[in-house]
């Protein structure tokens, strides 16, 4: 079979899965795990937070098509996972000979198309880390999300890039009693266990927790219960308050890549689809160890690093049923003037409830007015969303979830006031835009990160269901290190050992995102 065939056939076996809505329906969690992924499809939605987009969205360079010398490193994805494994590379080789390739145009995955928030809610899975992993491990994986808020904050500033930077307030919202108790605990006993400094106002333990008796409703300025017609009304448990951020990822990451290309000579090659990649035939210390076959020419390189979040198992097959894509969907709509909160709200949302959450951003606007972006949903729908693993369809919406998510915004604020009194108009939220994107999910909900088992010279920084703008910095430097073969077990002691790739890991079975709550009867026969 050539080569290219493999494209082609992963696209079919994508499109006729995605096809038959009947067979999903009957479909277990584990059997979805086991869909073929395909490629990035060509035409996704628009995201909002591309326009414009980045001059360099379709840049190709010439040697995309004629290589004339072995690339040292060959990034595949430019998401801020690649871009910063890409950063982290010229940092201690300044003059590496390093190629970027994107299917799309570049930064059109995942991190072109996010919610905006830079937020770690590391309390919601420090028990089940402690429980799995051991404290030392949990505490690991919590300071790790949290240097990653500050040091991605820290390098927007340092390189200058205009992309709506701001460290902030967080708050969680929560409509479900035991949900709030079992928040309480986790924060006590993360609080218990952090240091003393940690424990300091705006530090990795330092939460602030509000009973419904709080005053919560004035504080946050939502209603004291959800009245969303699309579900039973829910009234509010609590709260917590923290500290988290939010940036348009895009800017970030597309600025960060001027910087790369400007001072290193970064090669970009955007829409250039990857088919597969296998060893050159003679690899040697002087010639590179694999050939990449993409739809312009073959490209040699010594190390190649997959940055491919969800779509990873489309080129590493190994992969399938361990990693696993996840259409996630956002909407942005716009309050009208008679709303009962704050022009421009000071915090980022989250809303979470017994299946679920979802997550909000406000976004300033030049005029004075801010933009709400509210992504989630998927714990609303009958089967917890289990239609949407498996699917790597950007380029469309799944209308359960825009019927739900266009009405979150005056469920959790309420309605907008008239006009004027004795008025009979009541204005609404207007709608700006809605999207779709591809997130990678895991079966115990940690990326993979290193070297791939059993294939010198390929790693992978992949599967970060749902949160990479607060793990791809800090994954990227550790794998850096590895690779460079000077990050040893001392220099990468910060690093949680469970989030290296492994084969045990690869083995699990899947049922369905950790933080999100999937009927019994769509998860199959569980984990193994």
């Amino acid at each position: 079979m050539k080569v290219e065939d493999s494209y082609y056939q992963n696209s079919e076996a994508q499109q006729q899965y995605t096809a038959s809505g009947s067979q999903h329906s009957k479909m277990t969690m584990e059997d979805r795990a086991r869909i073929p992924v395909g490629p990035p499809i060509a035409n996704p939605l628009h995201s909002y937070w591309q326009h414009p987009k980045s001059p360099l969205a379709a840049t190709i360079e010439p040697e995309c098509s004629n290589p004339t010398r072995p690339y040292d490193y060959a990034i595949i994805g430019s998401g801020i996972s690649g871009t910063m494994i890409a950063y982290n590379i010229f940092k201690t080789k300044p003059s590496a000979r390093v190629v970027m390739i994107d299917a799309r145009e570049i930064c059109s995955g995942a991190t072109g198309r996010n919610g905006g928030h830079t937020k770690a809610a590391s309390y919601r899975t420090y028990l089940q880390h402690k429980e799995e992993l051991g404290k030392e491990e949990a505490l690991k994986i919590a300071r790790l999300e949290y240097a990653n808020i500050i040091e991605t904050h820290a390098l927007a500033k340092e390189l200058e890039i205009d992309c709506e930077n701001q460290i902030c307030s967080t708050v969680d919202i929560v409509y479900d009693a035991q949900t709030f108790e079992e928040g309480k605990k986790a924060i006590e006993e993360l609080e218990a266990d952090a240091t003393e400094e940690e424990r300091q106002p705006g530090k990795m333990a330092a939460y602030r927790i509000y009973h419904a008796s709080d005053g919560i409703q004035q504080r946050f300025w939502v209603d004291k219960s959800n009245t969303n017609p699309a579900v039973k009304e829910e009234e509010v448990a609590g709260a917590f308050e923290y500290l988290a951020g939010k940036f348009h990822a895009y800017r970030f990451t597309t600025g960060v890549l001027k910087v790369l290309v400007q001072n290193h000579g970064l090669h970009l090659c955007a829409n250039t689809p990857v088919h597969a990649f296998l060893p050159a035939r003679s690899p040697n210390a002087d010639t590179p160890l694999w050939d990449i076959f993409t739809q312009r020419s073959t490209l040699p390189a010594r190390e190649i690093i997959l940055a491919t979040n969800g779509y990873t198992p489309y080129l590493l097959p190994t992969l399938r049923g361990a990693l696993v894509p996840l259409r996630g969907q956002i909407v942005a709509k716009r309050p009208p003037p008679t709303t009962r909160h704050p022009r421009v709200l000071p915090e980022t949302y989250s809303f979470i409830y017994a299946a679920g959450y979802e997550y909000m951003v406000p976004r300033p606007l030049p005029d004075g007015g801010q933009h709400i972006v509210i992504g989630g949903g998927l714990g609303r729908l009958p089967d917890g969303g289990a239609a949407e693993y498996g699917a790597v369809d950007d380029g469309a919406l799944n209308p359960s979830v825009s019927a739900y998510l266009r009405g979150t915004v005056p469920g959790y604020f309420g309605q907008p006031t008239s006009s004027s009194p004795g008025a009979q108009d009541v204005p609404e939220y207007e709608y700006v835009h809605e999207w779709t994107g591809i997130m990678g999910a895991t079966a115990d909900g940690r990326p993979f990160v290193g070297g791939v088992p059993g294939m010198e010279g390929v790693w992978v920084s992949a599967g970060f269901n749902g949160h990479g703008m607060v793990l791809c910095l800090k994954a990227a430097e550790a794998l850096v290190g590895m690779i460079r073969g000077d990050g040893g077990a001392k220099e990468l002691d910060w690093f949680p050992k469970s989030f290296l790739i492994s084969e045990e890991r690869m083995n699990a079975k899947f049922g369905g995102r950790t933080d999100i709550n999937v009927p019994k009867e769509h998860v199959g026969r569980g984990k193994s």
